[in-house]
């Protein structure tokens, strides 16, 4: 399935991987490698990572805030030595937005925003609504949108105004891109609790158990909802031909079988088996030839449509379904696999940063760096060292601050020192990264670069886990 065109040649293909899981407040899996698809043999550019109901009771939350929280480790540890690298991520009580990035795609990827909008107990505590990051990738605007619906069979019209209300409260501070339907390529995931109505319990699983989901298609709620309302029909979703994913036993692939007698005698019910989880994607519209006539005297129109014609992204779908092997929560996982095919509108960092001659510990070391744009540069920015691996832009072994008298001019080549006491005793294969306080992320990144062992290293028989953590 694919949207989209491309009339121009010179377009790249990049690889997109989405998650979105209902994790029920319990802890990770010890491997993550099926769900992110590491073996797959073409492999991902961009991850995007949809969580909700992360563990959010008030003391874990605060300890959340302080450091990473157990899911987003798992996921840094597991991409990074993969080059993949946190770009940023945003939290409202359980729901979280990771996304992650092919290192040599870093200083593309600019215009980075997040916010979110609290729908659940009127709206207060947060444990419903809606996370989003928006960038600009290669100069394509980029939206992704996490969603936690409200819940239960009868409220098929709540999420739907929730959706709803959602799109028009989330802004940006974008000047052409302020609201969520104003980017190019808009992506809505999450548990969207949309349910399976009219047919009964014994037939949902039969028709389950037998491979015929067709036969449950149009009772889904979310497909009902979208014959009745325009702004759904704008979002494109492939085929549910996977199991639904919710509701399950605990560390099952066996749905709900709990007692119709639940605590204190209240009557329990099982539920329904249903696709509350999705993942579904939009293009923003482009006029048809009929329509560019139509619009010719609004030159303002014209003109923004002719350059976002110039420049289209064609959205493929390659893989819609859920992960069964995953059984922590009552949701299994739901991926799907994207082929963003577009053409770049820029493919020079905002600086260049590289090393000069042999790095080691033994004497000091040069940098150079050189603004290849203007932009918001600073006196408080900075390089970083990092080892190739690294899992976001504070994880770096050590860093140098720019020039500090001036700013630089465009093109001007700026030598840096970089004291020997500050070099890895070790070596190994490094990268800096030039980081821009202003933007907050690294705009310039160099290539791949091996700083020697030290003669000190080599003399007294050093091993990583003896320097003070320098070499992890």
């Amino acid at each position: 399935m694919s949207t989209g065109k491309i009339k121009n040649g010179g377009t790249d293909k990049c690889r997109l991987h989405i998650v979105t899981w209902n994790v029920a407040t319990a802890e990770p899996p010890e491997d993550v490698t099926s769900l992110l698809q590491l073996d797959a043999q073409n492999p991902m550019d961009l991850y995007v990572i949809g969580l909700q109901e992360v563990n959010a009771t008030p003391l874990r939350f605060l300890s959340d805030l302080i450091v990473e929280d157990s899911w987003s480790h798992l996921f840094m540890d597991t991409l990074a030595p993969k080059g993949f690298v946190k770009v940023t991520s945003v939290r409202m009580q359980g729901l979280l937005l990771l996304l992650f990035a092919k290192d040599v795609h870093l200083p593309y990827i600019r215009d980075i925003q997040t916010t979110y909008t609290r729908t659940g107990i009127f709206g207060y505590w947060g444990n419903k609504g809606a996370v989003s990051v928006r960038f600009s990738f290669y100069g394509h605007m980029m939206c992704f949108l996490n969603c936690h619906l409200a819940a239960h069979i009868t409220n098929a019209l709540q999420r739907v105004d929730e959706f709803e209300y959602i799109l028009e409260t989330q802004d940006f501070d974008i000047f052409d891109t302020p609201h969520v339907l104003d980017h190019k390529v808009v992506f809505w995931f999450g548990d969207l609790n949309f349910r399976i109505a009219d047919h009964g319990l014994h037939f949902v699983r039969s028709s389950i158990n037998s491979g015929r989901f067709n036969l449950l298609w149009s009772k889904d709620q979310l497909t009902m909802m979208k014959k009745n309302e325009p702004f759904l029909q704008e979002f494109e979703e492939g085929p549910l031909n996977f199991k639904p994913t919710y509701k399950f036993d605990h560390k099952s692939d066996t749905y709900d079988t709990r007692s119709p007698k639940t605590w204190l005698g209240f009557n329990g019910k099982k539920r329904k088996p249903a696709w509350t989880d999705r993942i579904l994607w939009r293009i923003k519209h482009l006029p048809s030839e009929e329509e560019e006539e139509d619009e010719v005297d609004d030159k303002a129109s014209t003109s923004t449509d002719n350059v976002q014609d110039e420049y289209p992204v064609l959205v493929t779908q390659n893989t819609y379904t859920s992960d069964m092997s995953y059984g922590v929560s009552d949701h299994k996982p739901v991926v799907a696999d994207f082929t963003l095919e577009l053409r770049k509108r820029f493919d020079t960092p905002l600086v260049h940063v590289s090393p000069v001659g042999e790095w080691s510990a033994d004497q000091n070391a040069l940098l150079t760096y050189t603004v290849q744009e203007d932009f918001m540069s600073s006196t408080w920015d900075w390089i970083g060292l990092y080892k190739v691996g690294f899992k976001s832009s504070s994880d770096f072994e050590t860093f140098v601050w720019v020039r500090e008298d001036e700013l630089p001019e465009v093109n001007e080549v700026i030598e840096i020192t970089v004291d020997k006491d500050k070099i890895p005793l070790l070596g190994g294969e490094y990268v800096l990264g030039y980081y821009s306080t202003n933007m907050n992320r690294i705009v310039g990144l160099s290539e791949c670069f091996q700083i020697l062992e030290s003669k000190r290293a080599v003399t007294e028989g050093l091993d990583p886990e003896d320097i003070n953590g320098i070499n992890r």
